[in-house]
């Protein structure tokens, strides 16, 4: 199917698909009672939830300076979604862990996600649903899916 002239190119359909997931999730967290979200804690808790890694591999996990991680740490830490603990193998570093409200906002955020699949299954059909998603890993390339930096933070 080819667009026309007057339809929007596939860049602008791509990034506001994503605005309105985005749009939606925040809608979704809220009604859960987190609504004080900043726009990277996802990436934190996507980290921190299999184990728990010190700011530096924090850092380097997102692709940030540590004193960028800091920051973002610092106030999810204020609004309580991770706290510092000694690390029991060097008692001078800190390791970072998800509290309970840290699990309970991503695992909020993953019932949406999964939610939201549910219902494009439905409206669209399941045949749809695995095209679009062999479209959208095809566009972001199995590369890029497979980077190790990435894949961290969607297995």
């Amino acid at each position: 199917m080819a667009s026309t002239p007057q339809d929007p190119d596939l860049g602008i359909l791509l990034g506001l698909a994503y605005e309105q997931f985005v749009v939606e999730l925040r809608a979704s967290l809220t009604e859960h009672g987190f609504d004080d979200l900043g726009r990277s804690d996802g990436y934190v808790f996507r980290c921190l939830t299999k184990r728990p890694m010190n700011v530096s591999e924090l850092a380097e996990r997102l692709g940030i300076t540590k004193q960028g991680a800091a920051q973002i740490v610092d106030d999810m830490q204020r609004r309580g979604y991770v706290e510092r603990r000694p690390d029991p193998a060097d008692g001078r570093a800190k390791l970072l862990y998800l509290t309970e409200r840290g699990n309970a906002a991503l695992a909020a955020a993953r019932r949406y996600h999964r939610n939201r699949e549910q219902r494009l299954a439905r409206e669209f059909g399941p045949d749809a649903l695995r095209t679009l998603r062999a479209v959208l890993g095809a566009v972001a390339t199995e590369e890029r899916l497979a980077d190790p930096q990435l894949r961290a933070l969607y297995v």
